[in-house]
C-alpha cells in the first residue's frame, strides 16, 4: 500500500522557518517526481515546487523561489521543504504529491499538515 505521510506544519511568527517532511512507502519512486503543493480556504491548490527522485532537479514557484527549498533523501524515501521568511499568506494546508513521469500510471497524495504563520 503506497503512503505519503507529511510531518512538521505547525504555528510559527512571521518571519520564522518550518521544514515539512513527506515519508513515502510502498513502492519505489524512481519514475516519479514529488511535489509539494497548499491549499488555502476558498483558493485553488498551487503547486510550489518539485523535485526528480532520479537526479534531484528542481523547479519553483515564483511565489516562493528564494524562500523555500525542496530536497530529498533517497536513502530516507523522505521529501523535504525547507520553507524560510514566512509569510502571513503562506497560511494553507500542506500536502506532498508523487507525480507518474508516466501518465498511465496513478499519482499519490498524502493528507495534508496545516501551516499557520501569524503576523
Amino acid at each position: 500500500q503506497v503512503q505519503l505521510v507529511e510531518s512538521g506544519g505547525g504555528l510559527v511568527q512571521a518571519g520564522g522557518a518550518l521544514r515539512l517532511s513527506c515519508a513515502a512507502s510502498g513502492r519505489t519512486f524512481s519514475d516519479y517526481a514529488m511535489g509539494w503543493f497548499r491549499q488555502a480556504p476558498g483558493k485553488e491548490r498551487e503547486c510550489l515546487a518539485v523535485i526528480s527522485w532520479s537526479d534531484g532537479r528542481t523547479h519553483y514557484a515564483d511565489s516562493v523561489k528564494g524562500r523555500f527549498t525542496i530536497s530529498r533523501d533517497n536513502a530516507k524515501n523522505t521529501v523535504y521543504l525547507q520553507m524560510n521568511s514566512l509569510k502571513p499568506e503562506d497560511t494553507a494546508v500542506y500536502y506532498c504529491e508523487a507525480e507518474p513521469y508516466d501518465i498511465r500510471r496513478p499519482d499519490y497524495w498524502g493528507q495534508g499538515t496545516q501551516v499557520t504563520v501569524s503576523s
